[in-house]
């Protein structure tokens, strides 16, 4: 299970990531290096300190789940507010609890029994947009299932051919698994959506160790492999590391980068297929 999530965020990266830029370089911007970076790095820092006791327990699992609410209120005011913060804004807003406040006014209002000022109705053309959640939901649909097929597969064809199962996860489910934002990514970047590019890699990346896994360690608590303590869990590091660097390098993720990190992730591969990690 963590194997799987670790592997799908150096994949996130090393590919998705890497095989878009090297499709077309995209230019970067302040917000994704200085709060959705700096909120990156440290969630996986934070699950490699947690996996030193090789387990994730309930207690850790609760605090990753309230870490990533913190995340998404700090984003959505964020971007609505169309202000710069940094991590330390984040931080400052994790131990204050600023999070907790639109809930508990909202509880406190449904006490009262009143109801928030409704804004004016925007008028909508329900037909097209009917039309467009249909598109957007018959090709997540597609993106899913296909990705599942893949997995399924090449999991078959590695059990045929005596594959260890942590090999599996690490390569085909992760790769399989990120099959979806390489293709959102790789469109994102001919199409120059720079934001939907990064925050599609970011944001999987981050909620796949803050929500993925909180929510399974609170269903029953995870073993961590000293194998995932000592490699695994710090190629993941290293490759957000990359990331940050080249995020604020040039303000631009250059087609050489990609290169690099795609390189990167084959090297990645190829030593642990080598090495057989179990």
């Amino acid at each position: 299970m963590i194997g799987n999530v670790v592997g799908s965020n150096i994949a996130n990266i090393g590919l998705v990531l890497g095989v878009a830029a090297v499709v077309r370089p995209f230019p970067t911007e302040l917000k994704m290096h200085d709060r959705d970076g700096f909120i990156l790095l440290p969630t996986a820092l934070v699950l490699f300190g947690v996996a030193f006791n090789n387990r994730i327990g309930r207690i850790d699992a609760a605090a990753f789940l309230v870490l990533y609410m913190a995340y998404l209120v700090f984003a959505q005011r964020t971007d609505r507010e169309g202000i710069q913060h940094q991590f330390r804004d984040f931080l400052r807003f994790v131990f204050d609890l600023e999070y907790v406040t639109p809930v508990t006014r909202r509880l406190a209002r449904r006490r009262r029994g009143g109801r928030p000022a409704q804004a004016r109705p925007v008028p909508t053309n329900r037909r097209r947009l009917a039309l467009e959640l249909g598109a957007v939901g018959l090709s997540l649909a597609a993106l899913i299932l296909g990705a599942r097929f893949v997995v399924v597969e090449a999991v078959w064809m590695a059990r045929l051919l005596d594959i260890p199962e942590n090999l599996i996860g690490l390569s085909l489910i992760a790769v399989g698994t990120s099959l979806p934002e390489l293709l959102v990514s790789v469109s994102a970047a001919k199409k120059g959506k720079t934001e939907l590019l990064v925050g599609n890699v970011m944001g999987s990346n981050i909620a796949n160790v803050l929500l993925i896994l909180g929510a399974s360690a609170t269903v029953r608590p995870l073993r961590v492999s000293e194998l995932l303590v000592v490699y695994t869990i710090p190629i993941m590091i290293f490759f957000s590391l990359a990331l940050l660097f080249f995020l604020r390098s040039h303000w631009r993720i250059r087609r050489g980068e990609g290169v690099f990190v795609v390189s990167a992730y084959a090297a990645f591969l190829t030593a642990a297929f080598l090495q057989g990690w179990e």
